[in-house]
C-alpha cells in the first residue's frame, strides 16, 4: 500500500515504474542530459577511456576455486553479455590459460530472444550439475535452469525455477533448498521468500516439501548448504531483519532445529563441522545453551567464533570457541572458509591483511600471512574441496595483483594488472576530520604531489549497511580526475564497517545524522586543508551513497560545488514501500512508527528539499530495471528540484539493475556522463 504522504505527493505518479507516462518522462529527460553532456568535447574520450580499459584483454580474470578448476565469468567487447568459462587450477596460474566456454550468454540471449544478463552460477558438490541465474536485464529477479557443465547444455528435466527473487543451493548432488514466489502470501513484506522447500531430483516441484516458513514481517527466509569433510550441512537462515538472524540445521527428514546462537551472529560459512561467525552484538554463551563444558564464556562485539556444527548434529553440547577479536580501530572485513583453514581479512585503520586460521588441540591457532601492507589485502577465492587459496591487494594508486596459495600458507604473486594510470606524480595520504560531536573521521586523498592551490575535488562515500570502503584502484579516477589535476577523496564515515559494529551502530536509525555530520566534516576539512573550495568539491556516492549526498546537499549546500547521485533511496518517508524498502528498517527504522517518522522526517531529502534555497547542481543517475531500490527516489527528487527552480540532469539507463549498467558500453557511457558533468561543474581543465 502507499504512504498516505503519496496521496497528496505531485510525483506520486513518476512511481509507476514501466508506466507509459513516466517512461516518457524519462525519454525527455534522457534526451536533454545525454545532449548536454554527450556535446562536451571530453564525454568521447572519456567514453573511450574508460571503455577500453573495461574491455581490456590484460585484465586479472578473477575466478572461484572450484575442486580441480577456476571458474571465471569474463566480458569484453567480442562478448558484452559475457562467456561463463573455466580452466584448471594448474593452468590458471599460467600467464594465458587455456579456457573452456561452458556458457555464451550473448548466443544465449540471441538463440532465445531474451535480454539475458547473467546472474551466477551454484553448482553441486561433485561440480556435475549447475544452477545458472539469469536476470532480464540485471534486476534482482531471476530464473533458475539447471545446466550440465560437461555437455555444455541445460539440462530439460533438471531443476527449474521461474523468474522471481530466488535463494537456492545444492544440499548434496540430487536436492536442492530453495526459496522463490510461490504465489500469494508466499512473500516477505519487504518482496522476498518467505518459506523454503526441499526438492529432491525425480520429484515435480509440487512434491517439494516444505521445511520452514517464515514471518511475513521478516527480510527473508533461505538457505546455505556446505560439503564439509565432517560430511554434508544445510542451514535455513530467517532474517529476522537486516541485522538479526536465526539459523537451523536441517536433518535428513527435513526437520529443522534451531541453533543456540545469538539473532547478531553472521554466518559466515562452514569447514570440517565448524560453523565460522562474527557477532555483531556481544554474547555470553551460558551453560545448558552452547558452552564448551558448562563453562560460561562471553565474546565481544565483533568476534569471530567457532560454533561446533558437527557435534550439535549428533546432539551433544556444542563447543563455542574464539577466532579473533578486533581492536577499536580495527574490523573483521570479509572471512572465507576453505576445505583446511578459515581466512580473515583484518582491518586496522582502514589497511588490511589477511590472516589464516586452522583448528588445533589447543584451539584455533592463526598467523598472519605475507601479503603487501598499505592498501587493501584480501581473499580472492578458497577451494571448499582442496587446500588452494587466492588473495588480493591493492591500493589508490597501486594496480591489483593475485597471490596463489598452494595451502602452505606462503602466498605467491601470480596475476597483476598493468598500470592503467602514471601514479609517479601521485600520492595518497590519510587524514582525520573532527565531526559535529568530536569523533574522529578518518578518510584517503589521492592527489597530484605539486598543487598550487585548491583543485577541483570528488569526495565520495557510503556509510552504511557496514559497509567499509577501502583503498582501491580505481582507472577512471586515477585517468579522468587526479592526472588532470583534480583530487580523488574517500571518506570512512560512521554506517560504515570500517571499525566493526560499533562504528556501523553509531549511525543507525534515530543516529543516522551522524553519518551526514561525519561526510560534512571531510568536506570541511579538506577545505581548511586548503585542498580545494566550495565551489570546487563535488560528493557522489550511490544507494545507501545517494542518500548520503542527496541529504548532505539538502543540509550543506554552502560546501559543495556539484553533486552525482546514483541509484538512491531519497524519499525516506515512504521507503518502506518502494522497492525492497521493507527490509531496510533495521537500517534506517520505520517510518511507520511515529518517533522514527520525525527523526527521518528532520533528513530526508525529498522532504527537506525548500523553495527559496540554492542548492548545487545535481545529476542523478537510475536504471529502470533496477528492483531493489527502483528508480522512483531519484524520478521524484529530480522532478521536485527541476520544479523548484533548480539546477538538474537526469539519467535513467534502462538495463542493469541496482548496478545502473548491465554491460561494459552501459557502464562506460554511465561513468563517461558523471566525470564529464563532474569536470564541468567543478571547472577541471
Amino acid at each position: 500500500m502507499p504512504d498516505s504522504q503519496s496521496l497528496t505527493d505531485p510525483y506520486a505518479w513518476l512511481e509507476e515504474v514501466q508506466g507509459q507516462k513516466p517512461l516518457a518522462w524519462v525519454a525527455e529527460q534522457n534526451v536533454k542530459s545525454r545532449g548536454i553532456l554527450k556535446a562536451d568535447p571530453d564525454y568521447q574520450k572519456n567514453y573511450d577511456s574508460i571503455l577500453s580499459v573495461l574491455d581490456a584483454a590484460d585484465r586479472i580474470p578473477y575466478g572461484s576455486l572450484r575442486h580441480g578448476h577456476v571458474y571465471n565469468f569474463w566480458q569484453d567487447a567480442a562478448n558484452p553479455k559475457g562467456l561463463w568459462r573455466r580452466t584448471s587450477i594448474a593452468d590458471y596460474q599460467n600467464p594465458a590459460p587455456h579456457w573452456e566456454v561452458l556458457l555464451d550468454v550473448d548466443a544465449l540471449a540471441k538463440a532465445e530472444g531474451e535480454n539475458w544478463v547473467f546472474g551466477g552460477a551454484v553448482c553441486n558438490p561433485s561440480g556435475k550439475r549447475c544452477l545458472i541465474k539469469l536476470s532480464r536485464g540485471g534486476g534482482d529477479a531471476k530464473v533458475v535452469r539447471e545446466f550440465d557443465p560437461e555437455s555444455r547444455s541445460f539440462v530439460a528435466d533438471g531443476f527449474i525455477l521461474p523468474e522471481a527473487k530466488t535463494d537456492v543451493s545444492w544440499w548434496g548432488d540430487r536436492r536442492i533448498l530453495f526459496a522463490t514466489d510461490f504465489g500469494k502470501g508466499s512473500l516477505t513484506q519487504s518482496g522476498y521468500a518467505r518459506i523454503v522447500k526441499l526438492w529432491k531430483r525425480g520429484q515435480p516441484i509440487a512434491a517439494a516439501q516444505t521445511v520452514f516458513e517464515g514471518d511475513v514481517k521478516d527480510v527473508l527466509a533461505s538457505s546455505a548448504t556446505s560439503s564439509t569433510s565432517a560430511g554434508e550441512f544445510a542451514l535455513i537462515v530467517r532474517a529476522v531483519s537486516f541485522f538479526e538472524t536465526e539459523y537451523r540445521l536441517v536433518r535428513d527428514d527435513g526437520a529443522a532445529a534451531q541453533l543456540p546462537l545469538p539473532l547478531g551472529a553472521d554466518v559466515k560459512g562452514m569447514t570440517g563441522g565448524w560453523l565460522l561467525a562474527t557477532l555483531r552484538q556481544p554474547w555470553e554463551a551460558v551453560p545448558g545453551a552452547a558452552s564448551p563444558h558448562q563453562v560460561r564464556k562471553t565474546f565481544p562485539k565483533g568476534a569471530l567464533i567457532a560454533f561446533d556444527l558437527a557435534a550439535f548434529a549428533r546432539g551433544q553440547m556444542p563447543a563455542v570457541l574464539p577466532l579473533y577479536a578486533p581492536g577499536p580501530r580495527q574490523s573483521i572485513e570479509s572471512v572465507a572458509t576453505g576445505r583446511d583453514a578459515v581466512y580473515v581479512a583484518i582491518y586496522d585503520n582502514v589497511v588490511g591483511s589477511v590472516h589464516v586460521f586452522r583448528p588445533g588441540k589447543d584451539g584455533w591457532a592463526g598467523k598472519k600471512l605475507a601479503l603487501p601492507g598499505n592498501g587493501s589485502a584480501d581473499i580472492a577465492s578458497v577451494n571448499d574441496y582442496g587446500p588452494e587459496a587466492m588473495f588480493s591487494f591493492n591500493n589508490y594508486l597501486t594496480p591489483p595483483t593475485l597471490y596463489f596459495d598452494t595451502g602452505n600458507d606462503a602466498p605467491k604473486p601470480i596475476k597483476s594488472l598493468p598500470a592503467r594510470f602514471d601514479a609517479s606524480g601521485m600520492t595518497t595520504e590519510q587524514f582525520e576530520a573532527t565531526s559535529k560531536d568530536g569523533t574522529k573521521i578518518p578518510y584517503f586523498v589521492t592527489r597530484p604531489k605539486v598543487m598550487n592551490g585548491p583543485a577541483p575535488a570528488i569526495l565520495y562515500g557510503y556509510g552504511g549497511f557496514e559497509v567499509s570502503l577501502t583503498p582501491s584502484y580505481s582507472a577512471n579516477f586515477g585517468r579522468l580526475w587526479v592526472s588532470r589535476g583534480g583530487v580523488y577523496v574517500v571518506a570512512n564515515i560512521r554506517g560504515g564497517g570500517e571499525f566493526g559494529p560499533a562504528w556501523h551502530d553509531a549511525a543507525l536509525k534515530e543516529n543516522r545524522q551522524k553519518a551526514f555530520d561525519d561526510f560534512a566534516a571531510v568536506a570541511e576539512d579538506l577545505q581548511k586543508r586548503g585542498l580545494t573550495t566550495p565551489k570546487q568539491l563535488g560528493i557522489m556516492g550511490g544507494s545507501n551513497g545517494g542518500l548520503l549526498v542527496s541529504t548532505v546537499m539538502t543540509q550543506r549546500p554552502d560546501l559543495l560545488g556539484a553533486v552525482v547521485c546514483q541509484v538512491p533511496l531519497i524519499d525516506m518517508i515512504a521507503y518502506t514501500h518502494i522497492g525492497a524498502g521493507a527490509s531496510w528498517a533495521g537500517e534506517y527504522g520505520d517510518p511507520a512508527d511515529p518517533k522514527m517518522r520525525d527523526y527521518i522526517l528532520g533528513y530526508s531529502p525529498y522532504q527537506n528539499v525548500k523553495p527559496g534555497v540554492k542548492y548545487p547542481p545535481v545529476l542523478f543517475v537510475t536504471a529502470t530495471s533496477d528492483d531493489r531500490v527502483t528508480p522512483v527516489h531519484a524520478r521524484k527528487m529530480a522532478a521536485k528540484m527541476e520544479a523548484l527552480g533548480q539546477d538538474v540532469l537526469f539519467y535513467e539507463n534502462t538495463d542493469g539493475g541496482h548496478a545502473a549498467a548491465a554491460d561494459h558500453k552501459q557502464s562506460a557511457e554511465m561513468w563517461a556522463l558523471s566525470f564529464v558533468y563532474l569536470a564541468r561543474k567543478l571547472g577541471l581543465k
